[in-house]
This record gives structure tokens, sequence and C-alpha cells, in this order.
């Protein structure tokens, strides 16, 4: 334990992940007993998740795959808890042997967790090994998003993304960085952008790879670009939004099949865009991974929601965010601007392309803005040297003054 978290008194608990014999042997016996579908009757995904890939990734699951890595793997990196409005939350702390380095928190998605985020920790806080400078150094935080894996459940209403967005400036108070900024994709770009809007004292900047205005309000349809992006959204909603439907109305649902069975798990998990589905497809069927999206890789998220029972819970952010739109649009209300300056990465292979003009237009605070070479909508997990990359452009401005180490 740090003096850090020492000195936090009982506030910050360090925590050990500690995976049992007999769930592993009742996973392996689960996936042995999967009753399957027959085959789709098209050749590709449009009638969802395909029985070769899905036979592929049960055979790899249940035969070659080393259960205990989630455990080993996280159990490399410190790790803590602490109690936060009622709910215990996870998180990983890594801070750099470079003292100015400056504070981040980065916020996972769905459907991924802190396993999403582990090949980055290194390019991150250890910028010298990864083709940066000591200069590009963060003390990284990841935490688990309340109903996520080894994050407590929710026990009560009200956990949308701003609720998280206004209990991650404590954990960061509580870590003792008084100055910091912050990171996320998908649902974490909604909460990172509440987080913006909220504009809590010490943040200084936040970066998203998700655009998240574009789900929610109107976007310029003037040039061939910013055309194409409504027709990527279009498609989204017409073919791909399945999931999404689900989980922000009927979550308790779905929950059933993804506690019970974890062959539908992994496959409701695989069905969430067609840029990933078949990257991570090659990768169980071809043995041809794209990036970091190896099998083991992917089957390290899939076990973590398994092991930590977290199906139910992590669907239903969708509908305790839905709610809150609806409550918010039934009253008038707008969210705020936002305050602090916004960086943004679109990555070629996300669900939609998303234009300048956008980002423009949503974020007058808007500092960087950058088109990456590859990747796609999990562009930490993809490609973790590149997504360090562009958080290093994106945040290099707002290095100065040189940031103090945190209390104590």
């Amino acid at each position: 334990m740090t003096t850090l978290e020492t000195r936090a008194g009982s506030a910050i608990r360090p925590f050990q992940v500690q995976i049992s014999d007999d769930a592993l042997d009742d996973l392996r016996r689960r996936l042995t007993a999967t009753r399957w579908p027959s085959k789709e009757l098209v050749d590709d995904r449009s009638q969802g998740v395909q029985l070769a890939t899905m036979q592929a990734l049960c055979r790899y699951w249940a035969t070659e795959y080393e259960g205990r890595r989630v455990e080993s793997r996280l159990n490399a990196l410190p790790q803590f808890t602490t109690e936060i409005d009622g709910v215990d939350v996870h998180f990983l702390h890594v801070r750099s042997a470079h003292e100015d380095a400056l504070p981040l928190i980065v916020t996972h998605g769905w459907p991924g967790s802190v396993i999403e985020l582990l090949d980055a920790v290194g390019p991150l806080t250890d910028p010298t090994a990864h083709g940066g400078t000591a200069e590009d150094a963060f003390h990284l935080v990841l935490p688990s998003v309340p109903g996520y894996g080894f994050s407590g459940e929710p026990a009560e209403l009200g956990w949308d993304s701003g609720r998280t967005a206004r209990a991650w400036p404590e954990l960061m108070r509580r870590l003792g960085y008084d100055r910091y900024v912050a990171q996320g994709g998908d649902v974490g770009a909604a909460i990172t952008d509440a987080m913006g809007r909220i504009g809590p004292e010490g943040l200084i900047g936040i970066h998203t790879n998700l655009f998240v205005p574009a789900l929610g309000g109107t976007m310029p349809t003037d040039t061939d670009e910013e055309k194409a992006a409504v027709a990527q959204i279009a498609t989204f909603r017409q073919t791909g939004f399945g999931y999404f439907l689900e989980q922000a109305t009927r979550p308790q649902t779905i929950g059933y099949a993804l506690l019970d069975s974890p062959v539908a798990l992994a496959a409701w998990m695989l069905d969430h865009d067609t840029d990933s589905y078949y990257k991570i497809a090659r990768a169980f069927v071809d043995g041809q991974p794209t990036g970091n999206l190896t099998r083991d890789n992917v089957l390290d998220n899939i076990t973590t929601y398994w092991l930590t029972g977290t199906g139910a819970s992590a669907a239903r952010s969708y509908w305790e965010s839905g709610q809150a739109q609806a409550r918010a649009a039934a009253a008038g209300q707008t969210p705020p601007p936002v305050k602090v300056p916004f960086g943004f990465t679109t990555f070629p292979g996300e669900i939609w392309r998303t234009p300048r003009s956008w980002a423009e237009k949503a974020y007058p605070t808007l500092s960087y803005f950058h088109v990456a070479e590859r990747g796609g909508h999990f562009a930490a997990w993809e490609e973790p040297e590149l997504f360090a990359a562009e958080l290093r452009a994106a945040f290099r401005p707002l290095r100065a003054p040189l940031v103090p180490s945190p209390r104590g």
C-alpha cells in the first residue's frame, strides 16, 4: 500500500481479485452443455452473431483459455475499492515514475471493462518506454463503472451517467489529485462528457472517442462528410440498435440469459457493432486478430462479466441514462455547455466517422481534433499505443504549469 492510500484511512481499501476453482469449473460445465441454434440463413451478420463464430469462441473458451488470466492480469496492478455515494467503486491506480505526470481518469464503456484499458497502462504511465517522453506521462486512474466488473451494483435508482460523473471527481479528490484530465469511450464518453459539463473543481480538460451529441441532437448535413456520418448513424439505428434498445428499455429481461449462459453473454457482447464484430470473428474463426483484439484479450473481458455476474446490472446503466434523458426532455432541460477544453479523436472503424464540423458545433471549447489512422470503437483495446499517443497530443497543451504531486 502506498503512503497515499495509507493516509486516506479506511476510505480506500486495497483489492485483489480472487477466483474460485468452483467458479471456473461451473463455467466450463456450462460451456460444454450449450444448446446451439441452427445456422443463420445468411452469409453475414445481418441475422446476428454467426454460429461459426460462437462455436469457435466456445471451443477455445472451454478447452484452451486460461481461466485465471483475469485474476493474474488485474492483480499485477494496484487495485483498490472505495465507497462513493453508497456504492463500492473498484479502480486501478497506477502512478507514473515521473513525479510531474498529469493525473488522468479513463472510463470504460459497454460491453467493455477496465480489461480493455490494461494494455494502455504502460504507454500512458511509462511513455519513455513506448515512444514518448517523460513530459507525456500520466498518473492513471481506471475505475469500474458502478454495476460493472468488480464495482458494486447500485441498490437504488438514479445511477445514470451524470451521477457517475459526479462520483469520479470525489474519487480523484480522495486520491489527492486537485488538477486532472478525463477520457472516455462509449458509456465512458457519456460520463466524461457529463464531467465536462458539470465542470468540477480540478478538471482541466476532457477527451472522448465517441461523439455523444450525435445520438441526441441534430447535426449539420451540408457536406459529403456530414452526410456520410448521418448515413452511418441511420444504418446503426436500423440494423445494429437491438442491444441498445433492449438494455435501455428491458435490461432485466435480457439479464436472465446473461447470468445463466456464458455463450448467451458472449454473443450479446459481440453483437455490438459491425467493425468490431468482424474483427473478433476473424480472431476466433481464422486465428487472425486485429491489433490487440486477440482471442485471449476478448475472453478476458467476457470472463470478467461472467465471473462477476454483472450482465444485468451493466445493462441497467442504459435504462438509467434513458430515463434521465426522458425526464430532462419532458422538463425542457438542455445540458449546460462543456466548461473545459475538449479533445476528440475519430477512429476509422467507429460506428460513424465524426466530422470536425460536428465537434466544433457541439463543443465550442474544442482544443484538439484528429482522425486516427486505424482502430475502431474499442480504440484503447484494439490500438493501445495509438490511443496513448492521441491522449498525449490532446492533453499536452494543458500540462503547464507542472502538476504537483498528490498530498502525502
